[in-house]
């Protein structure tokens, strides 16, 4: 047995003939601006109303209609598609009623953020397809 490894056994990045450099490279790019774009971000939530009163306790009737069928019969597929569609109601609630706001920030940091996160995310692509060499 042979300690050597021939060029067609070695693989870069993903597998392919890519640079392992360019993917960790590009992985702290993408990386570091992620992180800088979402440092900037600030979420609050809002009540939950519907037709002028609180709706949350509303949302809670399928899941709980769900789960007290469940316990009676823990087949019942008519449970389980109401506790999941409870579910489903809660979290879509949850979303909706979020406000999403990107903070006072100087054009020329948003731009570095911008340009880190999408060269970042760049490099990542090409480092996992093959490389020419030469």
């Amino acid at each position: 047995m042979s300690d050597e490894v021939s060029a067609q056994d070695r693989r870069g990045a993903g597998g392919t003939e890519g640079g392992v450099l360019t993917f960790f490279v590009g992985v702290g790019m993408a990386s570091a601006g992620a992180y800088l774009l979402t440092s900037r971000v600030m979420v609050q939530t809002n009540v939950w109303r519907m037709w002028g009163f609180n709706g949350f306790g509303l949302s809670l009737i399928p899941l709980l209609l769900g789960i007290g069928m469940l316990f009676y019969d823990g087949r019942s597929m008519i449970g389980k598609l109401l506790t999941f569609v409870g579910v489903v109601i809660i979290f879509a609630g949850i979303i909706m009623n979020l406000e999403i706001y990107f903070q006072q920030t100087p054009l020329f940091a948003t731009l570095m953020m911008m340009v880190l996160l999408a060269g970042g995310v760049g490099l990542v692509l090409r480092a996992v397809r093959p490389m020419r060499r030469g």
